[in-house]
């Protein structure tokens, strides 16, 4: 038996502090949840353990070498989730840890994954905890990744976790997947589009202007618009393309710096069409992140911090993270929510009878599998409403670019033949 030391949030809002005598971390933490708590930290009183968290870490016996070539490693996101799942069926079959971490790295189908695993391997047989060893390939590992391990490591549940953990990443890789399906076929087909009205513009539109001379007849407007723009383009085309490229260049440079992201993240929620959209997939992203982090039993405050860092959006983000100050203040966390126009009222009182009755994890988890139709039920319902937009877009410009080239040939013909 052990005695934990907790600070928690009450059914009421207040918060309780005091301590527990549990035989594990798990234990306490399944005492807590019992009596309606919301855990904000659970600490053993006795022996150190390492906080939540924590961006960065120190380990006796990984070695520098080690370190180094970690961070230098990536791999897809769909080999995590593989391995994930993996060393959750080995570890819950009875495998040591590190005995499943050499078999998984034996077995990698990329180069990239078995020097992770061979990078684990090296890590955990030096002493290192496997959390501890995951922070020394960070483009592999995120933050919540490392941070639900550290939750398992601590409550013993460590294939518990993983799975879990494998479940929340495959959801949200069926949901990325989902978009960007969706905005493929619009993106290649405005594209196209560019690409065909240029080629009209400057290799076959010009042709025509000799005949037209010949022909001394007064043009029609669009033709002779046609034209002017064609000569314009023909004349200026290292300017004109140059000029979208740079501004492409320096949109992208723009988007990466804070204050870009901070711009175009509040476009994006504004934009007519898609802003409500980009909106429920947030809502689905914070909401599920949110769901696997408390029931991995996570403190409250780490889990708020994650949330905000994955949010993928700088105004959800922001929100996140004055909501978590307020908590800190002795606030639930679902009153300053609700004061940001960024969450609709059913999430944030869905959360407020998840505080009341202590099942906040459940409810946080209809949250995300109700956006996540959304989404997906509008993302099917966008693809067909754009593909037949696109459609008469490209008919509209192609065929007026072919109408203005043809219609004083026409009237030629038809003054002849009258």
């Amino acid at each position: 038996m052990a005695d934990f030391k907790y600070s928690a949030k009450s059914p009421g809002g207040s918060t309780v502090e005091g301590t527990i005598t549990a035989e594990t971390k798990a234990a306490a933490v399944s005492e807590l949840r019992k009596k309606n708590l919301v855990i904000i930290k659970l600490d053993e009183e006795r022996g150190r353990r390492m906080p939540f968290g924590s961006g960065k870490a120190t380990f006796a016996g990984a070695s520098s070498k080690a370190a180094s070539a970690g961070k230098k490693l990536r791999v897809k996101k769909q080999e995590i989730v593989i391995f994930t799942r993996q060393l959750a069926t080995m570890v819950g079959a009875g495998l040591s840890l590190l005995e499943s971490l050499e078999v998984l790295g034996h077995q990698a189908e990329s180069k990239e994954m078995g020097q992770v695993c061979s990078a684990l391997v090296d890590s955990v047989r030096s002493g290192s905890d496997l959390s501890a060893a995951m922070e020394l390939c960070p483009r592999c590992f995120p933050v919540l990744y490392i941070s639900m391990v550290k939750a398992g490591e601590v409550s013993g549940q460590m294939d518990v976790i993983l799975n879990r953990l494998a479940d929340y990443m495959e959801a949200a890789e069926e949901l990325a997947r989902e978009i960007k399906s969706a905005m493929t076929y619009p993106i290649i087909s405005m594209i196209l589009v560019l690409g065909i009205t240029g080629f009209l513009m400057i290799g076959v539109v010009p042709t025509f202007k000799n005949v037209f001379d010949s022909m001394d007849i007064e043009l029609p407007f669009i033709t002779q618009a046609v034209l002017d723009a064609s000569n314009f383009l023909r004349d200026n085309a290292v300017l004109v393309y140059g000029g979208m490229f740079g501004a492409f260049i320096a949109f992208m440079m723009f988007r990466k710096t804070p204050l870009g992201v901070r711009v175009l993240d509040r476009v994006t929620l504004s934009l007519p069409v898609f802003g409500p959209l980009f909106q429920k997939v947030c809502l689905a992203r914070f909401s599920r992140t949110f769901a696997t982090l408390v029931r991995s039993g996570v403190p409250i405050m780490s889990t708020l911090e994650i949330v905000a860092a994955t949010s993928g959006n700088w105004v959800l983000e922001r929100a996140v993270l004055k909501s978590r100050d307020a908590v800190r203040e002795g606030n639930l966390l679902s009153d300053p929510l609700a004061e940001e126009k960024v969450f609709p009222p059913m999430v944030t009182r869905m959360i407020a009878i998840g505080e009341r009755t202590g099942a906040l994890e459940m409810l946080l988890e209809k949250i995300a599998e109700f956006y996540d139709s959304q989404v997906k039920a509008q993302v099917k319902g966008l693809t067909s409403l754009i593909e037949p937009l696109l459609i008469a877009f490209m008919g509209v410009i192609v065929g007026g670019v072919v109408l203005a080239i043809f219609m004083p040939i026409l009237d030629m013909v038809t003054a002849l033949q009258t």
